[in-house]
């Protein structure tokens, strides 16, 4: 069952869907324009946002920006008709992707190569069924390379470039006004090419950068929006664990023996479940 939610007083999301991989869609209404975050998975997945938006009275989207080229943010793009926003990397990639006929041949491709996973295919199934030819990419026009402003009237959105594991071609969008930080999915680990993982340095860079915002509220595309005291007090422990991997390289025993240290933890104390999961992926960014 989808979930809609007024988060504050100019943004309105859709909050993310689990069973097939729906990201959670934003839009942020200014008193001139409103920018809509992420374009959904499917042209269902953007209907749905769209036709809340509507009952809500909220002003039609007049841009919308892509933090990053993956299907679940990307697919959707074509239902709204916008002018769309993308850093270069996201532009040329879906530029490709809007050239493929698709198909269950072209998804098997695409994971042979890394581009996708067996996951994606999973998903696509689950969004799209046996209709796999309905999907339709489309090509952003407005593309930028490091940073790039969107003004809403009353309201700025800072979009800059960010990278990191998850995608290369990963954005945050900073609604300046409000105090709110979107980070689409730049702290989450790789998913294609090869086992998940986390780079030391590209995650403890990423950090800073989200840290330096100073924002009130944080959402990440498949989360819930959390309080600045929320968000840190969860990402420091992974800070934490980053930075054991920094000090002992691949001896996990040491890594894992000083985090429990560093969390305040009996020796003997199990981990959280999330940690010693992550503590793997930080495992797998260690190999060449």
């Amino acid at each position: 069952m989808s979930e809609f939610e007024r988060i504050s007083e100019h943004i309105y999301v859709m909050h993310a869907e689990r069973e097939t991989d729906r990201p959670l869609l934003a839009a942020v209404a200014g008193s001139s324009r409103t920018l809509l975050i992420d374009g959904g998975n499917s042209s269902a997945h953007a209907a749905a946002f769209r036709e809340y938006l509507e009952q809500e009275g909220v002003r039609k989207p007049d841009v919308m920006v892509l933090t990053h080229h993956h299907w679940d943010h990307s697919f959707g793009v074509a239902e709204w008709s916008l002018p769309a926003i993308a850093q270069r990397q996201t532009a040329d990639i879906l530029r490709g992707f809007a050239g493929l006929e698709w198909n269950e041949e072209t998804l098997s491709r695409l994971i042979a190569e890394g581009v996708v996973s067996e996951q994606t295919r999973n998903d696509m199934r689950a969004e799209y069924g046996s209709n796999l030819g309905l999907i339709r990419v489309e090509e952003p026009n407005i593309v930028f390379e490091r940073f790039i402003d969107v003004h809403l009237g009353d309201l700025t959105c800072e979009i800059r470039y960010v990278g990191g594991d998850h995608a290369a071609d990963s954005c945050v969008v900073y609604v300046k006004e409000e105090g709110t930080l979107f980070l689409g999915d730049a702290l989450a680990p790789s998913v294609y090419g090869g086992p998940m993982k986390y780079t030391t340095g590209k995650f403890l860079a990423l950090l800073d950068t989200v840290f330096a915002y100073g924002a009130d509220v944080l959402v990440e595309s498949h989360g819930r929006p959390v309080s600045r005291e929320d968000f840190y007090n969860d990402v420091r422990r992974y800070e934490l664990l980053a930075r054991q991997v920094l000090r002992h390289g691949s001896d996990r025993e040491a890594v894992l023996r000083d985090l429990r240290a560093d969390l305040g933890m009996a020796a003997e104390e199990a981990l959280p479940e999330d940690l010693t999961e992550a503590a793997g992926y930080f495992m797998n960014g260690l190999v060449k």
